[in-house]
């Protein structure tokens, strides 16, 4: 590979950053999106592609026939399961290039690389006018969130967030009850994971592992600070570090909160406070509890949501007896009303009063939001520009953007090690100072940062 073309590949990607900065000044040229008809096919190109990124690739292909004509991952053996299954696509290693050289031949793009590439293949794609799928967390820091959030407005782009559970059934009960007032007013939410099932709360190793023949470690860092391989990171355990995952939060809140975060209307919270033990600058803390607190919302009270990882639990509801199964076990939400309490699982599934013993005098209210087409399937009808059905729950980024940033914030509170306040209109820490330096990360030399 020449210099030149090494050049010219980072010239195109900064440029295209460049452009997502410039954006909100209306300076930016918007390269623009095809108009995709209702019963056309789209040419979908897959970034990162191994692991879930094969689900979400299989996904798209699936929900109306759709092309896959390029696939995209920093490690081929990683991503030979998918490479087989769609071997009529172009591989490659570096998106950049991938998006460069198939512009014209991809409407939309999947991106499930690990947390901290989901910005800057996002804001590539969808500055050259591409639909984006991306895994959840949808960013790595508060500022991305939002920067993504601008850009889908800007864009026009259809946009989409990996967390299938709000396509589902459960949720959507989930904000009938609620509205229905089946336990009143909600004063509490309290959330909580199996998570973390990776290594945290470890120092950085000191060993140099020799790194896969077939695997780009300078590619797989993308707009990480650059050190040496160790099989600490890659393939799995990456969650557990702060320089490329989000922790236990970012993996299973954008699941598990989103029940709480649509059912009571919320969007950010005034202050976030975390107790943890084993935070350093490497990696998340063995547990933690985050407390985010909300105003009113229009005719709804101010809320406290708790979160609760690494083995640490709520207090079990009094009158609830100990073989009484709450949420999914390992996983789910318990809401706190006025008039009495509900459980729920990860996605929102098997909503039911507690004690369970109240479900025999409870009216269940009549289902009023429409049921989702597939998880894939909407964001797929987004391309063509297909409307939701009236009253669906809102998905794209306009919903995901600021769920992320408020997922996020409570890393925030783990990092800094103090309680926040958070001013969501000028996107500061407005108690805390130092803490502002969290919302965002600088990019690593020849990744440019996102303005």
């Amino acid at each position: 590979m020449s210099k030149r073309n090494i050049s010219r590949r980072t010239f195109v990607f900064g440029s295209a950053i460049m452009a997502a900065g410039c954006a909100t000044t209306g300076r930016a040229p918007m390269r623009g999106k095809r108009v995709i008809s209702a019963n056309e096919k789209l040419n979908i190109a897959g970034i990162g592609v191994g692991g879930k990124g094969h689900s979400d690739v299989r996904g798209a292909a699936g929900a109306g026939d759709n092309n896959i004509v390029a696939l995209c991952d920093v490690d081929f053996e990683h991503a030979a399961g998918t490479f087989k299954e769609f071997s009529n696509a172009t591989k490659y290693k570096d998106f950049r290039v991938m998006l460069e050289k198939e512009y014209h031949n991809i409407d939309a793009v999947t991106i499930s690389t690990p947390d901290h590439m989901h910005a800057p293949a996002a804001v590539a794609a969808m500055q050259m006018g591409k639909h984006v799928y991306v895994q959840k967390p949808l960013t790595h820091d508060v500022y991305e969130a939002r920067r993504l959030t601008e850009l889908a407005r800007e864009t026009g782009v259809a946009t989409q967030m990996g967390n299938q559970g709000h396509s589902g059934q459960g949720v959507r009960r989930l904000c009938e009850w609620i509205d229905a007032g089946a336990i009143g007013k909600v004063r509490e939410a309290h959330i909580w994971t199996n998570r973390p099932i990776w290594p945290q709360a470890i120092p950085r190793p000191t060993k140099v592992d020799r790194i896969p023949d077939t695997l780009d470690w300078d590619l797989w860092l993308g707009a990480a600070p650059k050190r040496p391989f160790n099989h600490a990171y890659a393939p799995f355990k990456w969650r557990g570090w702060w320089d490329f995952g989000c922790g236990a939060l970012g993996d299973m809140a954008c699941h598990i909160m989103d029940p709480a975060y649509t059912a009571l209307k919320l969007e950010f919270p005034m202050s976030i406070e975390a107790v943890q033990e084993g935070n350093n600058d490497e990696t998340f803390p063995a547990w933690s509890i985050i407390t985010y607190e909300f105003a009113a919302r229009g005719d709804m009270p101010p809320v406290k949501l708790v979160w609760y990882d690494g083995g640490k639990l709520p207090p079990r509801p009094e009158g609830v007896g100990p073989d009484e199964k709450l949420g999914d076990g390992d996983n789910g939400t318990i809401f706190v009303g006025d008039d009495g309490m509900l459980a729920c699982g990860t996605y929102g599934g098997g909503p039911c009063l507690i004690p369970r013993e109240r479900m025999k005098d409870f009216d269940r209210p009549e289902k009023s939001i429409p049921n989702s087409t597939g998880h894939y399937q909407e964001w797929i009808d987004s391309c063509k520009g297909i409307d939701p059905p009236k009253g669906s729950l809102k998905k794209g980024f306009e919903y995901a953007g600021p769920f992320t940033e408020m997922v996020l914030l409570g890393n925030l509170a783990v990092k800094s090690g103090k309680r926040i306040e958070y001013d969501a209109e000028k996107l500061r820490v407005t108690n805390v100072p130092e803490a502002n330096e969290y919302l965002r990360r600088t990019y690593r030399r020849g990744w440019r940062d996102l303005a």
